[in-house]
């Protein structure tokens, strides 16, 4: 009888009449979407987590102030139909990099620093390897926004380039100047960290200072940006800037069937607004005819496709092409 009436109710939302209200994160919502046969696949990426939870990670605050917008694409570059940074730059290794917040709306900050991350390394022709710090400019970039109680990604761009940003990998790998000091909890349906609570995601102290055996000096660690700026929403000034200086930050919208992701390219099917949200596109390209953004998450690599994601590209969907932000290493 539930079949039947998901069958109607499928039918209902292929003319566009009404979406049916499904409880978030249910197996309810994950039936419904692969019943209507979209593009997506959908599959429990959470558990024993309340929607509020996931609510909290998009913690990217939308429409906020903007950098001036820089013109990439001028029609004198042919752009292929798919483009994978990690494969045109295979040297990078931060590109091939799931990172994970933790139990914090620290999105907007690895958006940044992830995208940074790549592109000092793509602009220094691999000479530089860096991992830039996420914990660095969550905790000390104060004109940014309230830490992990939500950011802009454009202020965190703007931040590296005035202020600069030091290394610093994932939890407890005592890998550069300041890694990140938010322990990754398991918010997934398989895996081995402790369960999340929701109790996790206070915002860390702005520390000057390395963490103690690492040289340089926290001073002398920073890595500066010559330039930020925002990209125009035109599909292909986006694609004309990943495919010249790498990848970028941006900035969407998340509703409540997006975190059920898994495969195929995501367009919005079920579920109200979660929030704003900040990851990383590395590419572009078709996957059955649909044109798509290939995108980095930062909730781990059991969520979604290996942490990684695809979403309708050319209509701005969810706001995706509407806040893209990126900058150019000193």
């Amino acid at each position: 009888m539930w079949h039947a009436a998901l069958l109607v109710m499928a039918t209902i939302l292929s003319v566009g009449r009404a979406r049916p209200q499904l409880k978030p994160l249910s197996s309810d919502m994950v039936d419904y979407i692969n019943m209507v046969n979209t593009t997506w696949k959908a599959g429990q990426n959470f558990r024993n987590v309340d929607h509020s939870y996931v609510k909290k990670l998009c913690g990217t605050l939308l429409n906020g102030p903007k950098l001036p917008t820089m013109v990439t694409y001028s029609g004198d570059v042919k752009l292929p139909n798919d483009f994978d940074s990690r494969v045109q730059w295979p040297q990078c290794p931060t590109l091939q990099e799931i990172r994970d917040q933790g139990s914090c709306g620290s999105c907007w900050a690895f958006g940044a620093a992830e995208a940074i991350s790549d592109r000092v390394c793509i602009h220094s022709n691999a000479k530089i390897s860096v991992e830039i710090s996420s914990e660095d400019l969550l905790t000390c970039c104060h004109s940014c926004g309230m830490g992990c109680n939500g950011g802009y990604p454009s202020a965190a761009w703007d931040f590296w380039a005035s202020k600069g940003l030091v290394s610093g990998g994932l939890y407890e790998s005592h890998i550069g100047c300041r890694p990140y000091t938010i322990a990754p909890c398991e918010h997934h349906v398989k895996g081995t960290r402790p369960t999340c609570t929701g109790e996790e995601g206070s915002t860390p102290k702005c520390t000057n200072e390395c963490e103690p055996g690492y040289s340089p000096s926290y001073k002398q660690d920073k890595h500066f940006g010559k330039s930020s700026y925002s990209v125009s929403s035109n599909v292909e000034e986006i694609q004309a800037e990943i495919y010249k200086n790498g990848p970028v930050e941006a900035a969407f919208t998340v509703y409540e069937d997006f975190p059920l992701y898994k495969s195929g390219v995501y367009k919005h099917v079920s579920g109200s607004a979660l929030g704003g949200h900040a990851i990383k596109i590395l590419g572009w390209g078709v996957e059955d005819s649909i044109p798509y953004w290939l995108c980095a998450n930062s909730w781990n690599t059991d969520w979604g496709d290996n942490g990684f994601f695809k979403i309708l590209r050319g209509e701005d969907h969810c706001g995706i092409e509407s806040e893209i932000v990126a900058g150019i290493p000193m």
